[in-house]
């Protein structure tokens, strides 16, 4: 791919940047959008290859008729006489919006031409051809722009319906990494246009993810009614295979606390990590470090954090894994200076869909390593909204300042005080549900 050529810092960066452009703006109150279905009108206005292009984040297309692949060319064949309006092209991926990495993401052709490449492979169920392209490598990412649009895509266009996921372009270890998942949504095997040559024919087809907003399921656009909760049973599906149920808790049962560490990380580490372990465990929690690296089990990480009463962390990708906790479980997000908007567009909203017990440490001004470089009295400091550019928020040195360059030092005191109600929820929870 040819993302390997720029740093995964700026990439990170240019992600966070896009974010809060979205969050400010099209994140306001809009008419409700449309129900999608495959039935509806969005998907037959243009005849037998027709596409919805009216949403922000992302467009759609469909075939309705017997679909030929082509992965040597990335076109979708459709037999029938051609017209002026026979081609479309689609990038099916569900960042539309973002226009640095779209133009990393492959594009896709769709025709409607009077021949096509002989049929080599035939298959009995439509396709969903998707990319996981982009910012794909960092776990947020892959639940944010990957496989939650999929989940929602599946519960509104193939409800109850057998299906063959495609995608357009993956590395080979994503599909690996998560297999198990993936194979929830279809029982046959995922294909991929990078790793076959032949000519696959299917009924149908669809092309592209719909995305509901950052991290977000918005029930009231699907037919069936779908949220966070059956998200997380899809998960459960998944990965429960081999996890054993949580012990009984006994009188001198600890709940255990899963410290999501960014030792070793470009920003937002906690730089005295050890002595706020202790703290932890002072106030009557069982402390785990919970470093996932690129090749961590998704089996193992779901055994732990499904075992666990609570779950705290620096807001970074690492707290996508609070999508494995259990309902009531406790989860807290440390939250630097200036990170308040993300913290609660990525993070918030799981912790309220999946009905956690989600709380917020922000940090104060003498707990960001910021200070010593820029002075308590510095705006990045003391009014982060104050240096946003009117209307086009932070420009990305200041981003840069917030996301890479910041790191914190957690007041021990004040930490110790704010964490005894995290510790009533955990024991809580751990006394009823083990």
């Amino acid at each position: 791919m040819q993302l390997v050529i720029l740093p995964t810092i700026f990439l990170s960066l240019l992600s966070y940047l896009f974010y809060f452009i979205i969050v400010l703006f099209a994140e306001k109150p809009r008419a409700k959008l449309r129900t999608i279905t495959r039935q509806g009108p969005q998907f037959r206005l243009g005849g037998q290859i027709s596409c919805d292009r009216s949403q922000l984040r992302y467009d759609l297309c469909s075939v309705n008729g017997s679909t030929v692949m082509d992965p040597t060319t990335s076109t979708f064949f459709l037999v029938g006489p051609a017209n002026p309006n026979s081609v479309e092209k689609i990038k099916p991926y569900p960042r539309k919006f973002d226009d640095f990495i779209m133009t990393q993401i492959k594009e896709l052709t769709l025709t409607l031409s009077p021949t096509s490449p002989p049929c080599e492979i035939q298959h009995s169920a439509p396709a969903l051809v998707f990319s996981v392209g982009g910012y794909t490598g960092n776990f947020f990412h892959d639940f944010n722009d990957g496989i939650i649009p999929l989940f929602i895509t599946v519960n509104t266009i193939f409800p109850d319906q057998d299906f063959v996921i495609v995608i357009s372009e993956a590395p080979s270890w994503w599909i690996t990494k998560y297999v198990d998942l993936l194979n929830t949504f279809t029982t046959h095997p995922i294909l991929t246009l990078n790793d076959t040559t032949s000519t696959h024919c299917f009924p149908s087809a669809e092309f592209g993810l719909i995305s509901h907003g950052f991290m977000t399921i918005n029930q009231t656009l699907m037919p069936n009614q779908r949220t966070f909760l059956h998200f997380r049973a899809l998960l459960e599906k998944a990965y429960s295979q081999n996890v054993l149920n949580p012990p009984t808790p006994n009188v001198e049962s600890r709940p255990r606390l899963l410290l999501a560490s960014r030792k070793g990380s470009k920003g937002r580490e906690i730089v005295n990590e050890d002595e706020v372990i202790e703290a932890m465990e002072e106030i009557g929690f069982e402390v785990i470090v919970f470093a996932p690296k690129d090749n961590t089990s998704l089996v193992e990480s779901y055994a732990l954090i499904k075992s666990s009463h609570a779950l705290v962390g620096v807001h970074g990708a690492a707290l996508t894994h609070s999508l494995f906790l259990r309902a009531r479980a406790v989860f807290v997000q440390v939250v630097p200076i200036g990170i308040e908007w993300a913290s609660d567009a990525f993070f918030g909203r799981v912790g309220r869909g999946l009905d956690l017990e989600y709380m917020e440490y922000r940090i104060g001004v003498e707990e960001s390593s910021l200070v010593e470089k820029y002075g308590r009295d510095s705006l990045l400091l003391k009014d982060p909204h104050g240096v946003q550019v009117q209307g086009k928020g932070w420009p990305p040195e200041i981003m840069n300042i917030y996301l890479m360059e910041q790191n914190v030092k957690l007041d021990l005191g004040r930490f110790r005080e704010f964490l005894k109600k995290p510790y009533s929820k955990a024991k809580q929870f751990m006394d009823r549900h083990g």
